[in-house]
């Protein structure tokens, strides 16, 4: 019995490692978990998980030809495995078989946006460029320009993409930003102004100008597919955004 157990917990460590080494050298699945310079301590967990699962198989295959009848004689099973290791399975199983969407609308509206505004009196920042085409901004300049130099934003489009993350006050333009994984993100949301508000979580880059309280009265929204790292707050890239009516 105790042979039987131990590779059973062989096998889930096995599938742990499995699916660990799946998400992160087969595509970009890792991005929804972790921040990108994690993935080579991903890849070494899964290749210690799967080396130490097959030891210990390996280990376990003789076990019957040296099972004696002391084996039976105890009134408790040395060989048993707590129960929550079985918890590892269903997560496991998750990351060999689908990709779990990335965090989204529901955790944005469930915690407070960082805060990254400026209380600098003096402007801080370098000049738009010149003329008068839309100019790709990640949230976090749009944020901070707002709020610290509103006047470097006067008169000028610019472009941003994120999620939208629908209220009762019509929606916000959201981008999940980590430290270190999905656990500890942070939300930056700037409130758009003058257009529908998409379907919860879909991804969108809109085109317009600042408006009052740092919100975005938007020229246009262009739906599009979700980024390869959704947690990196990044501009459009060029030719991919929307464009003022």
């Amino acid at each position: 019995m105790a042979a039987v157990k131990g590779k059973v917990q062989a096998l889930v460590l096995l599938l742990v490692g499995v699916g660990v080494l799946r998400i992160t050298l087969v595509g970009d699945l890792y991005l929804r978990y972790v921040k990108e310079g994690l993935r080579p301590f991903l890849i070494a967990s899964g290749v210690l998980l799967v080396l130490t699962a097959l030891a210990g198989l390996r280990d376990r295959a003789p076990a019957h030809a040296h099972a004696s009848d002391d084996d039976h004689d105890h009134g408790h099973d040395h060989g048993s495995a707590p129960r929550v290791a079985w918890l590892l399975v269903p997560p496991a199983l998750a990351m060999l078989a689908f990709a779990p969407p990335a965090l989204g609308s529901y955790t944005a509206q469930r915690e407070s946006a960082k805060r990254v505004t400026t209380q600098d009196t003096k402007p801080r920042f370098a000049p738009l460029p010149k003329g008068n085409g839309p100019v790709p901004m990640t949230l976090t300049e749009f944020l901070e320009r707002s709020g610290g130099d509103p006047a470097s934003l006067r008169g000028r489009t610019v472009t941003m993409t994120g999620f939208s993350t629908p209220d009762r006050r019509g929606w916000e333009l959201t981008r999940l930003v980590v430290n270190c994984c999905a656990a500890d993100s942070q939300s930056l949301k700037v409130r758009v102004r003058g257009a529908t508000a998409p379907p919860a979580d879909q991804w969108v880059t809109v085109a317009g100008k600042t408006g009052p309280g740092g919100s975005l009265r938007v020229t246009d929204v262009r739906r599009i597919a979700q980024p390869p790292n959704p947690y990196m707050d990044a501009p459009p890239p060029p030719g991919s955004g929307a464009e003022p009516r």
